[in-house]
């Protein structure tokens, strides 16, 4: 049985860590809020673009884009992984990865060659340890991220489809959805999907300046690059959220084991207090 001591000493390890990770909790809370109004304030101007691309789509023949171009048969894809540069958020990169490599051999099974690109520590180490190859890697992005970063990946992946490169781009990322739910997602970058117009409702004959075809191919890398944008702001959103509920775990676990610390150390202390007294009566009784 340890000692008095030793579980002190033990007692006040653990409240050191409690500090840390109560630490860790309030500011993983604090960058999960930026990051999620940084999310929230981003989807309506990337919603209101799809909305522009479907009506402009139902008004001209835009097959021929090449960010529209589809292939009825995927022979060669780009699969883009964004996991988080550090761990201690639970199981966020885990299911990520989980998720990645899943999607990865369902498209080798589809006879595709895969071609992989890791956006974070985390996915490197896993892709690493596990010998998988990949053909690119990236650390860059976090919760200081900026537009022209996502912009950087956007017009790299616009080139290789147009190039011909790649049939297809996916993105595979941690999607918020709101506080208490965030998902890994498996999302096609391109071809850009035309938003179909909805059924039963007419499209009134706007007259367009310059014509349809040319105010869509100037609104696609816009679109594109805010995709890029959200996956990114998503994944960070998610990440910090994932982090602020493993920290808010890690300190209850270590409040509850302080109480059940404290609780050996006083029984313990006790027993020796009560050993004591004995020894004490014993010896004056022996004198008697």
């Amino acid at each position: 049985m340890a000692t008095a001591k030793e579980i002190r000493n033990r007692i006040g390890s653990v409240q050191n860590t409690k500090k840390i990770t109560r630490t860790m909790e309030l500011v993983s809370t604090a960058k999960a809020k930026k990051a999620v109004d940084k999310v929230v304030a981003s989807r309506p101007y990337a919603d209101k673009i799809k909305e522009l691309i479907g009506s402009l789509a139902a008004q001209g023949d835009v097959a021929d884009h090449p960010l529209l171009r589809r292939h009825a048969h995927v022979r060669k894809a780009l699969v883009v992984v964004v996991t988080a540069n550090r761990g201690l958020c639970g199981g966020y990169n885990t299911n990520i990865l989980r998720t990645a490599v899943h999607r990865i051999e369902e498209l080798k099974r589809q006879n595709v060659a895969v071609t992989v690109h890791l956006i974070g520590k985390k996915a490197i180490t896993f892709f690493n340890f596990q010998k998988l190859p990949y053909a690119a890697s990236f650390t860059n992005i976090d919760d200081k991220m900026a537009f022209e970063d996502a912009q950087v990946f956007a017009e790299k992946y616009m080139e290789s489809f147009a190039l011909e490169e790649v049939d297809a781009i996916e993105i595979i990322y941690t999607k918020y959805f709101s506080a208490a739910t965030q998902k890994p997602t498996v999302e096609t970058l391109l071809p850009v999907a035309l938003p179909s117009v909805t059924d039963g409702v007419s499209v009134k004959p706007f007259i367009f300046e310059p014509n349809p075809e040319g105010i869509l191919a100037s609104l696609l890398p816009k679109a594109i690059t805010m995709a890029v944008y959200q996956s990114l702001l998503d994944a960070v959103a998610g990440e910090q959220i994932a982090r602020r509920i493993a920290m808010k775990s890690a300190t209850d676990a270590a409040s509850d084991m302080i109480k059940s610390l404290t609780l050996q150390y006083n029984r313990v202390r006790q027993a020796k207090i009560t050993q004591e007294i004995a020894e004490i009566v014993g010896g004056a009784a022996a004198i008697q």
